[in-house]
């Protein structure tokens, strides 16, 4: 008897989960509605049609990739102060820029153009942290990505929050104007570090998104400076700190956290806490190295981030994943730490957990949004291929991503945007480059 889908993806090498080290050479993908209806080989899926087929033509079926921490608005600074340490970076040139440049039109088109760059490479999902984040919401909603968006929260004038005291109200309507408004959507609210935040602020934040049962984001133990900051004003590690105010639990997601103590690793983990590591801005900006793999024995949610443009500059997880996995066998001299397998799993499985998501997204299994892409391994850079997983993290970049779906659509067929004006974007883009640069 035949089964009935809305799209079949067949004819393609179906990596369903990073970790299971298994794959199916001859696969497909049944899509009905936003769900994955069916996966297997294709002998096991001889039955079902579908209105629309799909020929992967030999490339490899995954779930979509899962970026846990950026900033969406600061495309428009990519390369902007470049070579510089994280507080000369933030003080001397990004915060002037955001106070000059910032405002609804250029949150919405910076917006715009890093969902482009993320689609076009692969990620189905992004975790933002920003202000003028209704703008934001607005730009994720027409292009059909997925998102988690946090509202930021900072103890000084800010874009769109012009006083400082409404800070946590206007993360908080901003909250309450998102929450299930869009299946697509899950708003967050956003403080920007221990050191911007005050601890009055920091467990206001913390409490409006515990009443809202939604996520808690926070740059935290991103620099070695930072870390003697804290410790010099409380007596405490900043992990430490936050836990004594009340900040760690399941709901929690903690940004860098590179600067750790043993005693910091435990603490997250019995919190329930998780992380989002972005080794490439870390190493950029000269904040050091996360001890990503005690985190992961310690059984930490890990996930991978790009953070934003301006300290990057690229949203290319296929980039970050190389780079995730060989800086820390240098880092630890084991060539055995954090294989192809693990750093792919903090691109999905383990990204999804961290933001909350595993019910919904992370695999490729029946009942899970149908949030996947299809890469094109006609390539010479891809043949042989031995390990499609060790390929994934190891040789595919962004440009081989042919087809993305979130929740069972099609946003990006044969390399091209369906649901956003390419040329268009190129174009705002470069002409605000002009105006900041005059």
């Amino acid at each position: 008897m035949n089964r009935q889908a809305h799209i079949l993806i067949k004819n393609g090498i179906v990596v369903p989960k990073a970790l299971s080290a298994t794959w199916i050479p001859d696969g497909a993908v049944a899509i009905t509605g936003t769900r994955i209806a069916a996966v297997g080989s294709g002998l096991e899926m001889a039955e079902w049609t579908a209105i629309e087929t799909i020929d992967a033509r030999g490339g490899i079926i995954m779930p979509g990739l899962i970026n846990t921490h950026t900033h969406l608005p600061m495309s428009l600074f990519r390369g902007l102060a470049d070579d510089l340490p994280l507080m000369a970076w933030l003080n001397e040139h990004i915060f002037p820029a955001e106070a000059s440049h910032i405002n609804p039109e250029t949150v919405g088109l910076g917006t715009r153009l890093s969902i482009a760059e993320m689609l076009l490479s692969g990620t189905t999902t992004c975790c933002d942290g920003y202000f003028h984040e209704d703008t934001v919401a607005q730009a994720v909603l027409e292009s059909g990505i997925r998102a988690v968006l946090g509202h930021g929260v900072i103890d000084f004038p800010a874009p769109g929050v012009p006083d400082p005291g409404k800070n946590v109200q206007t993360a908080g309507d901003f909250c309450d104007k998102w929450r299930g408004r869009s299946a697509l959507i899950t708003p967050s609210i956003f403080c920007h570090s221990p050191y911007t935040c005050s601890a009055a602020t920091l467990k206001k934040a913390k409490a409006a998104a515990s009443e809202r049962g939604l996520l808690f984001q926070i740059h935290v133990a991103e620099t070695k400076a930072e870390k003697e900051q804290i410790q010099a004003e409380h007596g405490l590690t900043p992990i430490q700190y936050l836990d004594r105010l009340g900040l760690l639990d399941a709901k929690t997601l903690l940004v860098h956290a590179v600067w750790l103590e043993e005693s910091d690793i435990e603490l997250i983990a019995a919190r329930g806490a998780a992380v989002a590591h972005n080794p490439e801005s870390n190493m950029k900006l000269a904040a050091g190295i996360a001890p990503v793999a005690a985190m992961l024995a310690a059984r930490i949610p890990v996930g991978l981030g790009t953070d934003g443009c301006a300290s990057n500059n690229d949203l290319d997880l296929f980039s970050e994943m190389d780079t995730a996995a060989k800086l820390h066998k240098v880092y630890l001299l084991d060539p055995t730490r954090l294989d192809a397998g693990t750093v792919l799993d903090m691109t999905t499985s383990s990204g999804a957990r961290a933001l909350g998501l595993e019910q919904e997204i992370g695999t490729l299994e029946i009942g899970k949004q149908a949030d996947l892409i299809i890469i094109d391994t006609q390539k010479p850079h891809l043949t042989p291929m031995y390990n499609p997983i060790s390929h994934l993290v190891y040789s595919v970049r962004g440009a081989d991503v042919r087809h993305v779906f979130v929740a069972g659509k099609m946003l990006v067929k044969d390399r091209s945007l369906l649901t956003m004006d390419l040329e268009s974007l190129l174009k705002q883009g470069a002409e605000f480059g002009r105006t900041v640069s005059q």
